[in-house]
């Protein structure tokens, strides 16, 4: 996935900021005080900051004006415990691109990461089609064939294959498929993802208790290998 630097002096937070990172496949560099952040943006060269504003040695305010001053664009997502307007405005004045304020959601902290990095990455254009072993799939008129016999598909069936073959090779998270396929604002269960890939198993694997196409990555989401 990305590699993120996690820039917090409080050792629990720290540690759950990365250990949360990781389990979406992140490669996570750390930090606890910002003379050492400052090192790593420019030896690391992270795609990501996570920085909390009051560190010792060097605040993150300071190291935020840093690197933007030499325009370094690293998407950084600033942390504090600090919730008054002023800090908010310092910190986006600064060069920060986004503001999160502790105590704050796990769940939507890494919405916000993966927001900020998508920004940063534009994604790579969905295929219109799919062609795989004996498998047609048309994603703009819905029709799929498996050895010239017609799939039944359901839209969101085609929307988390289109995804997936987007990003072949790679891990999509579970997380990731329902935003882009069902959107937040019609937030279902995760468990609703792992239904329909088990439906799309049933209809383009040869053996579905067997994936060889559609296959599981434990705790974190799915891979399509054509």
């Amino acid at each position: 996935m990305s590699r993120i630097l996690v820039v917090e002096d409080d050792p629990a937070i720290l540690r759950g900021l990365a250990d949360n990172l990781r389990f979406e496949s992140h490669e996570v560099l750390t930090a606890s005080d910002g003379e050492v952040a400052y090192r790593l943006i420019h030896e690391k060269k992270p795609e990501l900051v996570i920085l909390d504003l009051m560190l010792p040695k060097l605040s993150g305010y300071e190291v935020c004006r840093k690197v933007r001053g030499e325009g370094l664009t690293t998407p950084i997502l600033m942390l504090t415990a600090r919730g008054e307007e002023g800090d908010r405005v310092l910190g986006l004045d600064l060069g920060a691109d986004d503001y999160v304020s502790k105590p704050f959601s796990v769940r939507e902290l890494l919405a916000r990461v993966r927001a900020l990095l998508r920004r940063a990455h534009p994604p790579r254009p969905l295929p219109d089609e799919l062609r795989f072993d004996d498998v047609v799939v048309n994603f703009r008129s819905y029709e799929a064939r498996k050895g010239g016999k017609t799939l039944e598909m359901a839209r969101k069936e085609f929307g988390v294959l289109r995804l997936l073959a987007a990003h072949a090779g790679e891990v999509v998270t579970r997380d990731d498929l329902l935003n882009e396929v069902w959107g937040y604002e019609n937030y279902p269960t995760t468990r609703t993802v792992d239904n329909h890939i088990s439906l799309l198993r049933a209809k383009l694997e040869d053996d579905p208790s067997q994936p060889r196409l559609l296959l599981t990555v434990h705790g974190v989401g799915y891979k399509f290998v054509p």
